[in-house]
């Protein structure tokens, strides 16, 4: 039985997300940055996956779920070559880049950029109360509010995740996502 080209993604991205958060291989030892960054293109497609969002954060039933980068692009073409053809339901998948958070518009997950690590409070202030999955790598990022934190520990990508912050925003995570990450609330780390 063939298996569809969307269903082969999810399942070799759950490989991933499951090798890198419980002890998998130093994917990165030769590459730092590309590998890394590649890595994480692949979690941002697969949260599209893992997070459900309230039906008024799409205009309608068929309305693109666009991931965002604010600020400095890391990825490249990379995320936009993961996400192509891709759905979630029936939204299809697109990247949507933005120079400021005033650009931000029907957007469902946001990578901040760590070229906005000085302006993190403001642009976190802005999206208070909508339906965006906010997911940085600014050390204290969960901290000030934000959503998904990526970072590296011995040299395996991780995550920390903020599950108030997503329910504040409508955002219900899977618990088979917030089973590989550290969890974390505003205050308490």
């Amino acid at each position: 039985m063939r298996v569809p080209p969307q269903r082969r993604k999810i399942r070799v991205g759950l490989f991933l997300l499951t090798m890198l958060f419980v002890g998998g291989p130093r994917l990165w030892a030769q590459t730092a940055v590309s590998k890394e960054y590649q890595i994480k293109a692949v979690c941002l497609f697969n949260f599209a996956q893992f997070v459900t969002w309230p039906p008024e954060a799409f205009t309608s039933p068929d309305q693109p779920l666009r991931i965002g980068i604010l600020g400095g692009d890391p990825f490249g073409t990379f995320l936009d070559e993961t996400v192509k053809g891709e759905k979630v339901g029936d939204h299809p998948l697109i990247i949507q880049r933005y120079g400021s958070i005033e650009d931000v518009q029907d957007c469902q997950i946001l990578f901040v950029s760590a070229s906005e690590s000085g302006k993190l409070s403001a642009i976190l202030s802005a999206l208070k109360g909508k339906s965006i999955l906010t997911v940085g790598e600014k050390e204290d990022f969960v901290q000030d509010g934000g959503m998904v934190r990526f970072f590296v520990e011995g040299n395996k990508l991780r995550l920390k995740i903020n599950p108030e912050a997503a329910k504040d925003a409508g955002l219900t995570i899977s618990s088979k996502l917030l089973r590989l990450a550290q969890i974390s609330e505003p205050g308490k780390d």
